[in-house]
């Protein structure tokens, strides 16, 4: 066991990620066989069985799995650093992939990632809207940007962008049709444009603010559950029930008197965001720069 060839290893972390023998030979430029001896020699090695594997597919074993999830983190560092060592320290290259929720985009972070691009024309940039947890480790991303409820776990959080204000909107058509509310807890007669974070159960609070005492959440019947900031915006200025979204997108349509907000000093100013990595050692000059550049954005990013 103290013999083991990390090679091997490298090897069988190529073959969990590409769930196939000879996928993960045509990524090393290996033969389908070398790869097959590299596997059987650390299982060998081992004296346990990583890969349950027949003519039509393979599986990892427990202890296979075990290995891959210990493992991979350490390879994946140690490919970046020696990524890092071809190029100069202070060179912002090669490819930056974000993952971030939809509701940042309008709010902050297009114009945050416009501005790097300027700054960086070196760099190409990735960013996928998806508002699902990423797995940092096995996803192939380089940092996920992240609200207060879908923060990742076991990962350095550095908060960027503006302050969250949100406000609580709705048309002067429904109020007309539905009556103004006139204090928070009346929000449960009345229709609700819901934020769902990839399901419909898993809906964004309304929360309210009550003096002194804790603030407390309001539970509107959900008329429409939409994981779009923007969405909800129109919809709510469409008549189809309350919004509770962030000020920013929605201040055109209230300077159009298309929305008009309700219990402004109620509602709470929500934390920032948070950009989240895995580790601060080996880290690519290109995601140093992004941080740097996101912890000093606002809300007005330069030109």
């Amino acid at each position: 066991m103290k013999n083991t060839n990390l090679n091997d290893v490298a090897v069988f972390v190529q073959v969990a990620q590409a769930k196939g023998f000879r996928a993960a030979a045509d990524n090393l430029n290996l033969g389908a066989g070398s790869v097959s001896e590299a596997i059987q020699r650390l299982e060998s090695q081992l004296g346990v069985r990583l890969i349950e594997r027949t003519t039509r597919k393979m599986s990892l074993t427990s202890a296979g799995e075990m290995l891959y999830q210990r493992t991979l983190p350490s390879l994946t560092s140690l490919k970046n650093a020696l990524n890092e060592l071809g190029d100069s320290q202070d060179a912002v290259t090669g490819t930056l992939r974000l993952s971030a929720p939809r509701s940042s985009s309008p709010f902050f972070l297009d114009d945050v990632i416009a501005h790097y691009a300027r700054l960086y024309p070196s760099v190409l940039v990735e960013v996928m809207y998806d508002d699902t947890r990423v797995d940092l480790v096995t996803s192939g991303v380089d940092a996920a940007i992240r609200s207060q409820t879908l923060i990742e776990q076991e990962t350095h959080a550095v908060e960027i962008g503006p302050a969250l204000d949100m406000v609580l909107v709705a048309s002067p058509d429904y109020l007309e049709r539905h009556g103004t509310p006139e204090k928070p807890s009346e929000l449960t007669d009345h229709d609700g444009i819901r934020f769902g974070f990839g399901r419909a159960d898993r809906l964004a609070p309304w929360t309210f603010k009550q003096g002194r005492k804790s603030p407390y959440d309001v539970t509107p019947r959900a008329r429409m559950v939409v994981n779009d900031i923007v969405s909800m915006i129109k919809f709510s200025s469409a008549g189809l029930g309350l919004a509770y979204v962030y000020r920013k997108p929605a201040e055109p349509y209230i300077a159009r008197k298309e929305l008009v907000t309700l219990f402004d000093k109620q509602v709470p100013q929500l934390p920032r965001y948070t950009i989240n990595y895995l580790t601060k050692r080996h880290m690519p000059a290109r995601l140093r720069a992004f941080i740097d550049l996101a912890k000093s954005s606002s809300s007005d990013i330069p030109d």
